[in-house]
C-alpha cells in the first residue's frame, strides 16, 4: 500500500514508525529539515509539495486542524477509491469532504498520544462513502500505533476525544496527584515518581490482561478494614468520579465547538 502524510510531526512519526517496514511511505513536510530527519530515520521520500501525495492509495492529513482548510486549498479532485484518513482532531469529516471537492472516501480519527511508544488507542468514524476495503485499510494504518475502535455517529468523535484523546492529560494529573501524596509522606523524590509510574503502568496493564471488569479488580484489592477501603473511601467522599464526569464534558463539549469554528465559511 502506498500511503503519504500531509505533515510529518510526532503523530505522523509515530504511525511512519509501525508501517514503513510493510508500505511506501510518502511524507510531504514544509519543513524540509524536518522531512530529512524522517527520511534518515526510516528510509522513507519525503517532499515539500503536496503532489507526491496525488498518486497515493491513503492520504493522512496530519497536520494542525487550524492549518488544514489551507493545507487542502487547490488541491485537485482525488480519485473515490483514494482513501482520505484525518488525524486533525476538531475537523469535521463532512467538512474536509467539501474541501476535497465533495470526496467520498473520508475517515475521521482520533489517536491520543501514548501512540508515540506504540500504546495508542484511536477511535475512528467513516463516511458513508467508505468501502469496506478501506476501512481495513484505516485499520491497519491507525492500527500500527495501538488498537482501534468505530464508532457509528460522528458526534460520538467528541466523547472519543473528551476520554481517550484528553484522557493521557487526566491520568498524568493523577500520577502527579500520587507522587506528591507520597512525598508528603516522607518518600524520596526518585521512590516517590516509581511508585506513582508503576502503580499506574501495572494496574493497567493488569485491567486490559485480566479482562475483568474493573470494579471487580478494585474489590479484590479492597479488603474489608483494610488500607485500601480507607483510601478509595477519601477519594469517593471527594466525589472523584463526578469530577471526572465533569471533565468528560467540558472536554467533549469544547470538541464540539471546534468543529463548528473550524467548518465555518
Amino acid at each position: 500500500m502506498k500511503i503519504g502524510f500531509l505533515g510529518g510531526g510526532n503523530m505522523a512519526a509515530a504511525m511512519i514508525g509501525g508501517l514503513h517496514q510493510g508500505h511506501t511511505i510518502v511524507v510531504v513536510e514544509p519543513d524540509a529539515a524536518k522531512g530529512a530527519a524522517l527520511a534518515e530515520r526510516y528510509g522513507i521520500a519525503t517532499e515539500t509539495a503536496p503532489a507526491a501525495l496525488f498518486d497515493c492509495e491513503v492520504i493522512v492529513l496530519a497536520v494542525k486542524p487550524q492549518q488544514l482548510r489551507t493545507a487542502l486549498s487547490g488541491w485537485p479532485a482525488l480519485r473515490p477509491e483514494q482513501l482520505v484518513i484525518s488525524v486533525a482532531a476538531g475537523v469535521r469529516a463532512a467538512d474536509i469532504a467539501r474541501w476535497l471537492s465533495g470526496h467520498p472516501a473520508i475517515v475521521r480519527c482520533m489517536p491520543n498520544t501514548p501512540a508515540l511508544v506504540g500504546a495508542g488507542i484511536t477511535g475512528l468514524f467513516s463516511l458513508p462513502g467508505v468501502s469496506s476495503t478501506q476501512r481495513t485499510a484505516a485499520d491497519t494504518i491507525l492500527g500500527a500505533v495501538g488498537p482501534v475502535v468505530w464508532v457509528d455517529a460522528e458526534a460520538q468523535i467528541d466523547a472519543v476525544t473528551a476520554i481517550s484523546g484528553s484522557g493521557p492529560a487526566y491520568v498524568f494529573l493523577c500520577i502527579e496527584a500520587l507522587e506528591a501524596a507520597a512525598r508528603g509522606l516522607g518518600l524520596a523524590a526518585d521512590t516517590a515518581r516509581q511508585l506513582a509510574l508503576h502503580t499506574f503502568l501495572g494496574a493497567a496493564r493488569l485491567a486490559v490482561e485480566d479482562g475483568s471488569d474493573p470494579a471487580e479488580l478494585r474489590a479484590r484489592v479492597t479488603s474489608k478494614g483494610g488500607t485500601t477501603e480507607r483510601g478509595v473511601a477519601a477519594l469517593e467522599a471527594a466525589d472523584v468520579r463526578a469530577a471526572f464526569r465533569q471533565a468528560a464534558r467540558d472536554a467533549a463539549a469544547r470538541a464540539n465547538e471546534m468543529g463548528d469554528l473550524f467548518g465555518k465559511e
